[in-house]
């Protein structure tokens, strides 16, 4: 079960990551452009997603993917923390975060 500090840490050591209020919550931000937010439910995170990737994942694990009307027509996502571990966690920022990184960064991202 991943928590919002577990968010907070992986999210701040990938380069260039920024923390910034969203919507009154914590916001990630590489080069000022929003990746992932805590959503105000307070038990999920809001990450930057595909829309035809997201609904995949939403059809084999809804208990984790999910999203509100508000998301219906943009490229986000919401996560259940409770229903995903800090390794998934961890691979949900990354891909996130390789969403809205510009491509000199895009290098500097660990293997």
């Amino acid at each position: 079960m991943a928590a919002p500090d577990d968010v907070r840490e992986l999210a701040l050591a990938l380069p260039e990551t920024r923390e910034r209020p969203s919507y009154g919550t914590p916001g990630f931000r590489v080069r000022d452009r929003l990746f992932a937010r805590l959503h105000h439910d307070g038990e999920s995170l809001v990450l930057r997603m595909d829309r035809d990737e997201r609904a995949l994942l939403a059809r084999a694990e809804p208990r984790k993917f999910f999203w509100t009307p508000h998301y219906e027509r943009h490229d986000w996502v919401q996560v259940r923390l409770a229903a995903v571990d800090r390794a998934e966690l961890a691979g949900l920022l990354r891909e996130a975060w390789t969403m809205r990184a510009p491509p000199s960064l895009l290098a500097r991202l660990p293997e």
